[in-house]
């Protein structure tokens, strides 16, 4: 779920229905998560028949997919953020925090799994039933690492708080359901109390050390264009004026950015390159065509924008040589002006920096 933030913000009502619907989702699917562990172990009583329960906890899963609906859909037509439909069913494909938001697409697939084959539960084997529900357990956590590393609201306070509670809950749910009838299945039981305990101390690490980090905005993969829309005007009146226009023409810098990937099934990627420089400047390179057989992508379109911090998008235009990671772009603004640009670039998995040279054509 995309919790957005103060980091990369919107002004538009679709923004903030995202950072809404997103922890409000996150609440019900805890609390489905929670009822579905009640159910397991058929707790009831007089006042609370396991049959309630078990309504209630359909109801429930339907409700979260209510709610996560809305927020896909509110994500997807807020045009701030590059979220496009094919990264809402394809895990890892978009060019926005590539890898957080597919641990929020991966919980979505997976609980379209669930409740697909609970609406057909009376048509398909218990066996195939119960093994798609043990997804159920994976579901949850990848929505909690998508919510902390997508959602850059993670340090707020209150959905800090949302967050700490719904872990608990979880926590404690699947507590009594490992001790819970004991000693039956005792050596799985305590497989799956140690492996429950590890992940949370993982889980507890790289959010102490990331999400709630400073910085975490542009280490999870935000795109520098984005980054400079916020960045430029809370700037003091100087900076923002310098921010407005390019050093003279040529000039270098030095630069630093985020790679990635994204794939189709016609054999075809995109190679999207977002970078900042030392000097108020930022661009983007999409680089388009059939996947090479050693990696990368062999060029078959392609598009640049480059310009000051406050107009990302000042010049625009297309990639004319690409040697490896050495590129060359020719980009014009609306009044004419052409700039020839000149990157050569050091590539490390998603990160990426080397140097900029700019000169009139």
């Amino acid at each position: 779920m995309i919790l957005a933030s103060n980091v990369v913000a919107s002004n538009s009502w679709l923004w903030y229905a995202t950072r809404a619907t997103g922890v409000i989702a996150l609440i019900l699917l805890t609390g489905s998560v929670v009822l579905g562990i009640i159910v397991q172990v058929r707790a009831a009583s007089r006042r609370w028949p396991r049959l309630v329960t078990f309504g209630v906890h359909r109801n429930l899963s339907l409700l979260v997919l209510a709610f996560l609906a809305l927020h896909i859909l509110t994500a997807v037509l807020d045009s701030y953020a590059p979220v496009g439909w094919l990264s809402v069913i394809v895990p890892f494909a978009s060019s926005y925090r590539p890898l957080w938001l597919g641990f929020g697409t991966v919980a979505f697939d997976l609980l379209i799994a669930v409740t697909i084959t609970s609406l057909l539960r009376t048509r398909i084997s218990a066996r195939l039933w119960r093994l798609v529900h043990w997804a159920a357990y994976a579901c949850w956590p990848s929505a909690v690492i998508h919510s902390l590393g997508t959602g850059s609201d993670a340090r707020e306070p209150f959905v800090l708080g949302v967050t700490i509670a719904c872990v608990a809950a979880v926590i404690l749910a699947g507590g009594w359901r490992l001790v819970s009838g004991w000693p039956e299945h005792a050596v799985a039981r305590v497989v799956a109390g140690v492996t429950a305990a590890v992940v949370v101390i993982v889980g507890l690490v790289w959010t102490l050390t990331g999400p709630l980090r400073p910085g975490w905005a542009s280490r999870s993969g935000t795109p520098a264009v984005l980054l400079a829309r916020v960045q430029a005007p809370a700037s003091g009146s100087g900076t923002s004026a310098q921010a407005s226009k390019l050093p003279t023409l040529p000039f270098s810098t030095n630069v630093s950015g985020t790679t990635s990937t994204a794939s189709s099934n016609s054999g075809t990627s995109t190679v999207t390159l977002n970078g900042q420089g030392t000097d108020p400047v930022v661009f983007q390179v999409v680089i388009g065509g059939p996947a090479a057989s050693g990696g990368g992508v062999q060029m078959s379109s392609s598009q640049v924008s480059f310009g000051p911090t406050s107009s990302p998008q000042q010049y625009t235009g297309q990639v004319s040589s690409l040697n490896g990671s050495s590129i060359q772009a020719t980009v014009t603004n609306s009044a004419g002006s052409r700039i020839t640009l000149s990157l050569d670039l050091s590539l490390s998995g998603t990160a990426m920096s080397g140097s900029l040279s700019a000169s009139a054509s």
